[in-house]
C-alpha cells in the first residue's frame, strides 16, 4: 500500500455497498453539515456527489501524473459550449457502480432516483454544439485519450424558458444556487485577460521591429476543474472552465464617497463575462460582450496550454508534436491571432516560425453553411477591443493575399473571397476564413456538409488548400445516450448480445438477427412501453396535458429555427386535425407531437413559431371532435435530463430541416440509437444513417441539397401557386390567418404567413409540405402494425453502431490530431 494514503483514504476509495455508505453519512456530517434526520434531499445529492467524487479523485490525479511522467501529445478542445448533463448517474455508470449506490441508498432510506433527480443541469450549453462536445471528452477519456475542454464556467447558462399564455419567457437558469460539488476551484490557476488599451512599436534587442500592447483594461479569468470519468474508470481526463474576477474587487474610495454601486462598477462589468451563455448580440453591447467572451475564454485556454508546454519544454519548436488544439466552430477561432501574439510578442520567436507553429497546432470544426452562423466580427470593434489582434489579422491577411495573387491571376473577386476581411459596407473580420487559415485541418461533422462546405462557403480557400478539409461525420457516446438514458433497452440489449457494445458500440450490430424474432420483438416493445408511460407522467406534470401512451409519439426536439422546420410539422398537425375532424367515423392511429427546444431571446420568428405551437396545441387538445386522437405538446426548458426521457420514449424522429441546412445532427443519432424511426430530408447526417439502417427503415421526403440549389439558382419558385395547388394546406394557412388559434389577436402570425408567401418562403416549409404528408401518412400506417414497426425499429437500433463518438474521436485522433491513447498507471488499492 502506497504510503501517502492512511486506513481511511482506502475506505473513501472502495466501492462496495458498506462503505458507500459509510462514505455517505460521513460526508453528509462533516461536510454538508447535518444529520440524517434534518438532511434534505438536495442535501443527500451533495453528499452522494462528494463521496463518489473521491473515489474519482486518486484515478483523476494518476492520469495526470501519467500525462506529465510520459509528456504525451495532448488533445485541448477549445469549446463556448459543454453540454454535459448530469454527473452524478454518468459517473456511477462510467465507474459501474449504480446497482452498488442504489443499495448503500437503499439501506439508508433513501431513494436512489430521488437524490439524482435533486441535481440540476450543468447550463453550460444550448444545443447540438454542446451535446457533441461532451460526447467527445466522454470518448477520449474512455479511449484513453489525454484530453482537455476548456470553456467558459457560465453562472446563469443560457436561461430558463417558461411559457407565459404560450409565449417563450426566459428567466435566469440558477444552476449554481446551491454550489457544484463535482468541480474543483483553482484560485491559483489565475491569468490576465487583456482588452482596450493601444499599441506601441519598438524595436527589440537585435533591431528588429517589435509591438507591446499597453494601456489595457485586464479581468482575471480563474480555473475550476472537472473530471470527466471514462468508461470503466481507468482514465479520468479533466474539463476546465473559466470564470471572470475583476483585477480589483472594490474601490474603497468611491464607498467612501458614498457612490456605492459606482464602488463595485469594475467588479460587476469583469464579472459579467462568465454570466451567461451568448448575451443578446442584437445590440452592439450585446455584440462586444459575446466577442469578450469568446477572446477571454480563449486567451486564458492558451495560456494555460502554453505554460504546461514549457513545464517540459524549452524551445517552442515541439509545440505541435505535444498539443493538439481543436476548435470547436469559430468562437475560439481569435485563438489564432492569440497564439501568434503570445508566441511573437511575448515569447520573441520570429513571424514566419510562429505562423508555421500555429498552423500545424490549430485545427477546425465547422458546423454550419448559415452566412449569419459563421461569425464576422466589425473591424472597428475589434480594432477598439483588441487592437494588437487587428494588427496581427491584417499581417496575416497581407501575406497570403500576396501569395495568393498569383495563382488569382488578376480575379479581384476570388480575392475578395479569400480576404480575411470583408470589404463590403462595414468592415467585417471573417472568423471561419481565420479558422481556416490558421489549421493544417478543417473539417465537416458529416459527408453532406463537408461536400457542401468544399462547395459553397469556403469553395475559394478550398481550391487555395486542397488537401485541408476532411470530413469527420459526428457521433454520440452510447454510455450516455443508450445505457444510462435508457436502462429498459440496454438492459435487454446486454441480456441478449452482452455488454461489449458499451464500449465497442459496433457490437450492436448483433442485435440484426433478433429483428425476425417474436419474443425479442415483444421484449423490445416492452421496453418502448415502459419509456413512453415515463415520458407521459413527465409530459402531465409539465404541461397537465394526458396523453396516450400507445399513440404514435412523433418527437421533434431541437434547437427552435427556421431552417429546422418545426413551422412544417404545426402545419402538418394542423391538416391532420382538420382532416380528423372532417372523418369522426374513421379508425385513426392516435399521434402525440412532442415539442421541445427554446429559441434565441432575438430571435423573434423563432419564438413567434413556439407560441403558434402553443396555441394550436391549446386548441386541439381540447377539442373533443378529435377523441384525444390528436395531442400537441411543447414541453419547456430543453435541457439533457429532459432529453434522456424525451428520447428513449420516441416512435418517430423529426429531422426536417431545409436539405443542405443542417451540418450534421446528433439528435437524430440518439433517436435512432434508441429504437425511433427517423422521418427526415437527405440532409446532414441522415444522409449516412439512411445508408446504415437501410431505405426502407427511414421516411425520407423533400428536395435534396442538389434540388434546393437549383431551385434557388433558377429564380425559386412561386409559394402562393402551391399553397393555392394543395387545399390541405392552404386551409391550414388559412386558419391561422383569420385567427382560428389566435381568436385575441387575428394578426398575431401575419410575419408567418408573410414569410411563406411575399418573403419568397426561404425555407421552402411548403414546397416540402405535400410530401412530407405523404411521409407522415406512411409512417402512420406502418405503425398500425405493430410487429413490423417494432422489426424496423430494431434494425434501427442495430445498425447505429457507427454512429458512436469513439469512431469519431478515433478518426480525429489518428487523421487530425496524432494523438495516442495513454494508460495511467494506478497505484492505489481499493479499485476493482
Amino acid at each position: 500500500m502506497d504510503a501517502r494514503y492512511k486506513s481511511r483514504d482506502i475506505e473513501r476509495r472502495s466501492l462496495d455497498v458498506d462503505s458507500l455508505k459509510r462514505s455517505f453519512l460521513e460526508w453528509l456530517v462533516y461536510s454538508v453539515g447535518k444529520d440524517a434526520r434534518a438532511a434534505t434531499r438536495r442535501d443527500w445529492f451533495h453528499t452522494c456527489a462528494l463521496a463518489v467524487r473521491d473515489r474519482v479523485v486518486d484515478r483523476w490525479m494518476d492520469t495526470t501524473r501519467t500525462y506529465y511522467h510520459e509528456d504525451a501529445k495532448r488533445v485541448y478542445y477549445l469549446s463556448l459550449e459543454f453540454l454535459i448533463g448530469r454527473l452524478l448517474t454518468n459517473s456511477l455508470s462510467n465507474l459501474g457502480i449504480i446497482d452498488e449506490c442504489r443499495q448503500a441508498l437503499d439501506r439508508l432510506g433513501l431513494s436512489m432516483d430521488d437524490v439524482v433527480d435533486s441535481e440540476p443541469d450543468a447550463a453550460l450549453g444550448n444545443g447540438g454544439l454542446g451535446r457533441l462536445a461532451a460526447c467527445f471528452l466522454d470518448s477520449m477519456a474512455s479511449q484513453g485519450l489525454p484530453g482537455y475542454g476548456y470553456g467558459i464556467r457560465y453562472e446563469f447558462g443560457l436561461f430558463e424558458q417558461r411559457f407565459e399564455n404560450g409565449w417563450q419567457i426566459e428567466h435566469p437558469e440558477q444552476w449554481l444556487q446551491f454550489g457544484n460539488p463535482w468541480e474543483f476551484a483553482r484560485p491559483e490557476v489565475l491569468y490576465p485577460v487583456q482588452f482596450y488599451g493601444r499599441v506601441e512599436e519598438f524595436r527589440d534587442s537585435v533591431g528588429e521591429r517589435a509591438y507591446r500592447w499597453v494601456d489595457t483594461e485586464r479581468v482575471l479569468a480563474m480555473a475550476y476543474d472537472t473530471p470527466v470519468v471514462g468508461y470503466g474508470g481507468d482514465t479520468i481526463n479533466t474539463l476546465r472552465l473559466w470564470s471572470a474576477r475583476a483585477t480589483s474587487d472594490f474601490n474603497f474610495g468611491h464607498f467612501n464617497e458614498g457612490a456605492y454601486m459606482k464602488a463595485v462598477e469594475q467588479k460587476i462589468l469583469s464579472e459579467n463575462l462568465s454570466r451567461v451563455l451568448y448575451p443578446n448580440d442584437a445590440t452592439e453591447i450585446g455584440k462586444e460582450l459575446r466577442f469578450k467572451q469568446e477572446y477571454f475564454f480563449t486567451s486564458a485556454s492558451l495560456q494555460d496550454i502554453l505554460r504546461r508546454y514549457l513545464q517540459h519544454h524549452t524551445t517552442f519548436d515541439n509545440l505541435p508534436s505535444k498539443a493538439a488544439i481543436q476548435l470547436n466552430d469559430t468562437h475560439p477561432a481569435i485563438g489564432i491571432a492569440e497564439l501568434m501574439r503570445l508566441l511573437v510578442d511575448h515569447h520573441g520567436l520570429r513571424w514566419d516560425k510562429a505562423w508555421e507553429l500555429t498552423q500545424a497546432t490549430f485545427a477546425y470544426t465547422n458546423h454550419t453553411l448559415l452566412p449569419e452562423a459563421l461569425e464576422a466580427w466589425p473591424v472597428r470593434m475589434v480594432e477598439r477591443i483588441l487592437p494588437r489582434h487587428m494588427q496581427i489579422i491584417y499581417e496575416i491577411n497581407a501575406k497570403f493575399l500576396n501569395r495568393s495573387k498569383a495563382r488569382a491571376a488578376g480575379d479581384n473577386t476570388r480575392l475578395s473571397h479569400l480576404s480575411l476581411i470583408d470589404e463590403r459596407g462595414d468592415r467585417r473580420v471573417r472568423m471561419g476564413n481565420l479558422a481556416f487559415l490558421g489549421s493544417h485541418k478543417i473539417n465537416g461533422v458529416s459527408a453532406l456538409h463537408t461536400e457542401l462546405m468544399k462547395e459553397t462557403v469556403f469553395a475559394d480557400l478550398h481550391a487555395e488548400f486542397p488537401d485541408r478539409i476532411n470530413n469527420k461525420t459526428n457521433g454520440i457516446t452510447p454510455r450516455r445516450w443508450l445505457k444510462q438514458a435508457n436502462p429498459a433497452l440496454s438492459e435487454l440489449i446486454s441480456t441478449r448480445i452482452g455488454e461489449g457494445w458499451i464500449s465497442d458500440l459496433q457490437q450492436i450490430s448483433a442485435l440484426k438477427e433478433k429483428a425476425d424474432d417474436v419474443v425479442f420483438r415483444e421484449e423490445f416493445r416492452r421496453a418502448k412501453r415502459k419509456n413512453k408511460k415515463r415520458l407521459a407522467a413527465y409530459i402531465a406534470r409539465q404541461t397537465g396535458e394526458e396523453v396516450q401512451v400507445d399513440s404514435l409519439f412523433d418527437v421533434q426536439v431541437k434547437r427552435m429555427h427556421e431552417y429546422k422546420r418545426q413551422l412544417l410539422n404545426v402545419l402538418h398537425t394542423v391538416a391532420l386535425y382538420n382532416e380528423m375532424r372532417d372523418n369522426p367515423t374513421v379508425s385513426w392511429v392516435p399521434v402525440t407531437k412532442i415539442f421541445a427546444g427554446k429559441a434565441a431571446p432575438s430571435y423573434h420568428m423563432a419564438k413567434l413559431i413556439i407560441k403558434l405551437i402553443n396555441d394550436v396545441a391549446k386548441v386541439v387538445n381540447h377539442d373533443p371532435s378529435v377523441h384525444d386522437n390528436l395531442k400537441v405538446v411543447y414541453l419547456p426548458n430543453y435541457n439533457v435530463t429532459a432529453a434522456e426521457i424525451i428520447i428513449p420514449a420516441a416512435d418517430l424522429s423529426e429531422q426536417i430541416s431545409t436539405a443542405g441546412m443542417e451540418a450534421s445532427g446528433t439528435g437524430n443519432m440518439k433517436l435512432a440509437l434508441n429504437g425511433a424511426l427517423t422521418i427526415g430530408t437527405l440532409d446532414g447526417a441522415n444522409v449516412e444513417i439512411r445508408e446504415h439502417v437501410g431505405a426502407d427503415n427511414i421516411f425520407i421526403f423533400g428536395l435534396t441539397a442538389e434540388e434546393v440549389n437549383d431551385l434557388r439558382a433558377n429564380g425559386g419558385f412561386n409559394p402562393r401557386e402551391v399553397i393555392a395547388s394543395n387545399p390541405a394546406l392552404k386551409r391550414a394557412l388559412d386558419m391561422i390567418s383569420t385567427g382560428a388559434f389566435s381568436p385575441d389577436d387575428r394578426n398575431r402570425y401575419h410575419p408567418i404567413l408573410q414569410a411563406l408567401t411575399d418573403g419568397g418562403d426561404h425555407f421552402l416549409v411548403t414546397a416540402d409540405f405535400a410530401d412530407y404528408c405523404r411521409a407522415q401518412d406512411a409512417a402512420m400506417q406502418l405503425y398500425r402494425d405493430p410487429e413490423e414497426w417494432t422489426r424496423r425499429a430494431i434494425l434501427n437500433t442495430a445498425n447505429m453502431g457507427w454512429f458512436s463518438s469513439d469512431r469519431t474521436v478515433n478518426e480525429y485522433a489518428t487523421e487530425i490530431w496524432d494523438v495516442h491513447p495513454v494508460k495511467p498507471t494506478h497505484d492505489g488499492e481499493g479499485f476493482r
